[in-house]
């Protein structure tokens, strides 16, 4: 039987990580799961939605409140200028990345990604049958040589992806950078697909800007996020996508032949969220993150596997030289049976590593976690 294009995707190593530190009973810092309590708003606006009898498939696009909901918040942060008609409500960032990049991408065309790269968005790439071409960003900056991303683009090239903040880098891209890659998409005619997952995880007075919020990307940018992270309810699956009308329409009936709807319930619980957290709410998580951030990154350090301080996201690449192994998945697991800390190995994020030596831990856990895990790695380290 010939399964086609399915034999070039691999399970995530994050998932492999996982199972090894279950087996292991360790500390799982692999998983990107976002340890925060689930707010009361969000739990009672689902529990509300499921006695009222919203148990029923919903809109392909999206429940309408929440759709206007999720362009009054994005006007709110970002000051922009989104409709209802601008939103797509799918089952989660990767549904929402998906049905968004069905319709504008067809087999063999090019889309340019930068390493490290978030392993789901390369996985989609290639289950719609695209081409990628990679381009490398090195610690800890993580710039982009705009030369070398103008030289990769061909007549093939379709579209530009980019994480922001990134996952696993913690980059988060200057209004400049992203007014550069509006030049690009414009003079080449592209589409920018900008995941923008963690928005809020944002730290050191750092400002993040939307793809949204550069003139020039307005009309060629896909925004993709969700609420699995800032909510802690990665389980729940309900993110959007955001873009022209045009796109978000023919998205809607991918959505629809995929997925369905996301679960109905949940998108109200998300809702209520939306709807009654206060402007602290969001502050405050990025505050609590950046003391982890602190905590890690100092830990990191003291032991001798060197991490520079990110700007956003929740996660630390950081250099595992001195544990042994011939490769990052080698010492990884090393790492693992040492000190009973999951990692991700950084093989996972990008196609070709050089010299680098990374491994990418996750610091969006409970407090007293975090800090047994830092206490293994200097009792062990």
């Amino acid at each position: 039987m010939n399964i086609g294009q399915t034999t070039k995707i691999e399970q995530s190593e994050i998932r492999s990580m996982t199972h090894l530190c279950d087996m292991e009973n360790g500390i799982n810092m692999a998983q990107g799961l976002c340890d925060l309590d689930v707010p009361h708003e969000v739990l009672q606006g689902a529990q509300d939605a499921l006695r009222e009898g919203e148990n029923f498939y919903s809109s392909s696009y999206g429940i309408p409140e929440l759709r206007s909901e999720i362009a009054t918040k994005q006007n709110t942060f970002h000051k922009l200028n989104i409709k209802q008609e601008n939103v797509l409500v799918s089952t989660g960032a990767t549904g929402a990345f998906y049905t968004t990049a069905k319709v504008i991408l067809a087999p063999e065309d090019e889309v340019i990604v930068f390493e490290p790269y978030y392993g789901y968005h390369v996985s989609t790439l290639l289950s719609l049958g695209c081409k990628i071409k990679f381009i490398a960003t090195s610690p800890p900056e993580y710039n982009i040589n705009f030369n070398k991303l103008n030289d990769l683009i061909s007549p093939h090239t379709k579209a530009i992806l980019i994480c922001n903040p990134s996952n696993p880098s913690g980059k988060v891209y200057t209004k400049k950078e992203l007014e550069t890659l509006g030049q690009i998409v414009t003079q080449y005619n592209l589409t920018l697909f900008s995941d923008e997952m963690y928005e809020h995880f944002i730290y050191d007075d750092t400002s993040f800007i939307s793809a949204l919020s550069i003139e020039s990307l307005q009309e060629s940018a896909v925004v993709v996020s969700g609420f699995s992270k800032i909510y802690s309810v990665t389980g729940w699956r309900v993110g959007y996508a955001i873009t022209s009308k045009h796109v978000i329409e023919a998205a809607s009936h991918v959505n629809d032949l995929i997925y369905l709807c996301p679960p109905t319930p949940l998108q109200y619980g998300v809702l209520q969220g939306l709807k009654k957290l206060p402007l602290a709410y969001y502050k405050n998580v990025a505050i609590d993150h950046q003391q982890k951030r602190d905590k890690l990154v100092k830990t990191l350090n003291e032991v001798g596997l060197k991490a520079n301080s990110i700007k956003g996201a929740y996660y630390i690449l950081a250099d595992i030289s001195k544990i042994k192994g011939d490769t990052t998945e080698e010492k990884a697991i090393n790492l693992l049976k040492l000190t009973g800390v999951a990692t991700v190995p950084g093989k996972a994020f990008y196609n070709n590593m050089g010299d680098l030596h990374l491994t990418r831990f996750c610091f969006s856990k409970k407090h007293e976690e975090l800090d047994e895990a830092c206490q293994r790695l200097k009792k062990f380290l």
